[in-house]
């Protein structure tokens, strides 16, 4: 008997001890509790710099990156649709989100082009993705383009909101070359609430972009 009581009272110490344990764990970090790099050091750093630089009282009209835009336009998909199906399943590894198909507004008889056909996809990336896409694009893509200069400066469109070409997709780690039969175009667009291009160049300056000197 003296024995079964002792072996009671350790397992009941056991289950106190192994709840105490539980309780002063940390908990575990979940997908909403990510905060990209990049985000972070826009709301440590730049947030300061842009509040001093242009005098807002109002940290809710601090500029911001609103979205960012990405559009391939696919010129062979009017002979041959297994390129636009190879371009959206690119531009889906590098915005991590499937694309839409966009089709083509009216008919051209001079490149056989009919009102509807295929001719491109597009995708629009907000929170996380659009975070994590521009760090890539400002730290790992733009240093891989060949004889690189520089972005430009004069591609702001008066309102704020700054388009960027690409001629070759490649530059992006998350393409694989062996399985790319020709390299392919796109535009980035990135849309800010700056509301003019000198806050919008600064914010993006000081974000990181490489804008040629």
């Amino acid at each position: 008997m003296a024995k079964n009581k002792e072996t009671k009272g350790r397992d009941k110490d056991g289950k106190a001890a192994k709840g105490a344990a539980a309780s002063t764990a940390p908990a575990r970090p979940t997908p909403e509790d990510y905060v990209p790099r990049l985000r972070q050091r826009y709301k440590d750093e730049i947030v300061p710099r842009l509040l001093k630089e242009f005098g807002i009282d109002n940290i809710m009209a601090v500029p911001r990156i609103e979205k960012i835009s990405l559009n391939m336009g696919v010129g062979d998909a009017i002979q041959n649709i297994k390129v636009l199906d190879d371009a959206v399943e690119e531009m889906g590894s590098l915005a991590g989100q499937k694309p839409v198909i966009t089709r083509a507004q009216k008919s051209i008889a001079a490149f056989k082009l009919r009102q509807g056909m295929p001719i491109g996809c597009r995708v629009t990336l907000r929170g996380v993705r659009m975070w994590e896409f521009l760090d890539r694009l400002i730290t790992i893509a733009l240093p891989r383009v060949r004889d690189f200069r520089g972005t430009p400066t004069k591609s702001f469109d008066g309102r704020g909101n700054y388009t960027l070409g690409i001629r070759d997709h490649l530059i992006f780690p998350e393409i694989d070359y062996n399985k790319i039969e020709k390299p392919k175009g796109m535009n980035i667009t990135i849309v800010t609430t700056a509301g003019n291009d000198e806050r919008a160049q600064f914010l993006l300056r000081a974000l990181g972009m490489p804008f040629a000197r």
